[in-house]
C-alpha cells in the first residue's frame, strides 16, 4: 500500500498537466475546453464528453443523430448536456492553466522519455487506423484506416494532402486494411483482410499489382532496404519475401523465409544491420488470453533475440502486450504495448531484455510506430484515431 500511495502523487504543475490532458480537451478535434458557444464540454447519452464543435460535425444536419465516436452509441445532438464538471473544473484550475504550457499529449517524467510535440487527424480524419508507414524520399506519412478512401497521406505538418484506395468489392479495392509500407521508389504496399491480399499502389493512388491466392492471412508489411517486401502471413505462420518490379507492376520472386511461426503479425527491419524483427501472438496461455514474443532474426534469417510477454513482465511493473515493433536509429527494438498503454525500448537483440520505457503516458491504444530521418517518433493511437508526433531526446 505504501508503494501504491506513493505513486499516486506528483507535483502540482505535474497534476495541472494531467488534468489538463486527460480531462480539458476534447479526443475528436484535440482542442482544449473552454467557456465559449464552439469549445464547451457536452456530455453524450453514452457519458462520453465532446466539444460542441464536434457534436455538431457529428450530428445528421436534418435528423441531430450521431453515433458516440468512441462506444458508438447512438444520441441526438439535441438531447446532449452541459458537462458541468469539466466547467467547475475549469474556473478552479484556469489560472493555472495560463500559466502553464499546452501539450497535446503528456509525456512521462522519466530519463531518456519522449516528449509528444503535437498529434494529428482525429475522429472524421482518421476511423479506426491500423498501419503508419513513411515515405522515405518525401517525408510524408501514409495511415490505412477504415475511411471510405482507405489511404490517407499527411505532410510532416499533419495537414492531409492526398487520400485513395476506395472501400469496395472489386478487385483494385481495399476492404479490411491491416498494414502498409512504403517502397524506396514510393510506391504504397497495403496487406487488405478482406480479400486476402497484399496490393501496390503508386504515391498517386493508382493500382499497380494485386497479389492474392498466395496467402492465407497477410499482416504486416515492411520495405527493406534492397528494395523488397516482406510480409507476415498470420494464419499462414509464415514469413515471406517479396521481391517486385514496381515501375511494370510485376511479381518477380517470392521466398519464404520463415515458418512455424505463431500468428505473426508486425514486421520491422532495421537498416542499420539488416535484422528482422518479427511480432508474434502465440495463444499458449489459453483462449482469450493476451500474449506477445519478439522475435528478432540476422539478415540471414537466423535466430539472435527474442522475449515473450512474461519475460518483459519480470522488467516491467505491468503486463506487456506488444502490438507492434520497430527499430530505432541505432539497431534497438522498439515495441508499442497495449495493456500500458506504453512504448518500450526492448534495446538490441542480442542483449534482450534491456527495457526501457520511452512513453508511458498520454496515449490510449497505441497500434503502430516508426521513427523519422530526423529521430522524431510517430505512433497511431487507434483509440484517439491521431497520429502522435514525439521527439527522441536521447543521444
Amino acid at each position: 500500500m505504501g508503494e501504491e500511495a506513493s505513486g499516486g502523487g506528483g507535483t502540482p504543475r505535474e497534476l495541472v498537466r494531467e488534468a489538463e490532458i486527460g480531462l480539458l480537451e476534447c479526443k475528436v478535434c484535440f482542442e482544449r475546453f473552454g467557456h465559449s458557444q464552439q469549445r464547451r464540454p457536452r456530455n453524450l447519452a453514452c457519458g462520453h464528453v465532446v466539444c460542441l464543435a464536434c457534436v455538431a460535425a457529428l450530428a445528421h444536419p436534418r435528423t441531430l443523430a450521431l453515433e458516440c465516436p468512441f462506444c458508438r452509441r447512438a444520441c441526438r445532438a439535441c438531447d446532449t448536456s452541459d458537462c458541468l464538471p469539466v466547467l467547475h473544473l475549469l474556473e478552479l484550475l484556469g489560472s493555472t492553466l495560463h500559466r502553464s504550457p499546452a501539450a497535446p499529449c503528456a509525456a512521462p517524467c522519466i530519463p531518456g522519455a519522449l516528449s509528444c510535440h503535437h498529434a494529428f487527424g482525429g475522429w472524421g480524419t482518421l476511423v479506426n487506423p491500423t498501419g503508419l508507414a513513411l515515405c522515405p524520399k518525401t517525408g510524408r506519412v501514409v495511415v490505412v484506416h477504415d475511411g471510405k478512401r482507405r489511404v490517407k497521406i499527411f505532410d510532416s505538418g499533419g495537414g492531409c494532402v492526398h487520400q485513395f484506395g476506395e472501400k469496395g468489392d472489386a478487385a483494385q479495392d481495399i476492404r479490411y486494411p491491416l498494414d502498409v509500407t512504403v517502397t524506396s521508389d514510393c510506391h504504397v504496399v497495403v496487406t487488405d483482410a478482406g480479400d486476402r491480399s497484399v496490393k501496390v499502389f503508386d504515391f498517386f493512388g493508382q493500382i499497380k499489382l494485386v497479389m492474392g491466392g498466395q496467402f492465407s492471412l497477410p499482416w504486416g508489411v515492411e520495405t527493406t532496404p534492397q528494395n523488397g517486401v516482406l510480409v507476415t502471413d498470420a494464419e499462414g505462420g509464415s514469413l515471406h519475401l517479396l521481391e517486385v518490379d514496381f515501375l511494370e507492376g510485376a511479381l518477380q520472386r517470392t521466398e519464404r523465409l520463415q515458418a512455424h511461426l505463431s500468428s505473426p503479425r508486425g514486421v520491422a527491419v532495421s537498416w542499420l544491420t539488416g535484422a528482422v524483427a518479427v511480432l508474434e501472438h502465440p495463444w499458449a496461455l489459453g483462449p482469450g488470453a493476451c500474449s506477445s514474443r519478439v522475435k528478432v532474426f540476422s539478415s540471414s534469417m537466423q535466430l539472435i533475440g527474442q522475449v515473450d510477454t512474461f519475460g518483459l513482465s519480470l522488467f516491467f511493473p505491468s503486463r506487456v502486450t506488444a502490438s507492434a515493433v520497430t527499430f530505432d536509429h541505432q539497431g534497438n527494438v522498439v515495441v508499442t504495448d497495449t495493456s500500458g498503454p506504453a512504448i518500450l525500448c526492448l534495446g538490441k537483440p542480442e542483449e534482450f531484455p534491456g527495457l526501457k520505457p520511452m512513453v508511458t503516458e498520454g496515449l490510449s491504444h497505441p497500434v503502430a510506430l516508426t521513427f523519422t530521418k530526423e529521430n522524431s517518433l510517430l505512433v497511431l493511437d487507434t483509440a484517439s484515431h491521431s497520429v502522435k508526433v514525439y521527439k527522441a531526446d536521447w543521444g
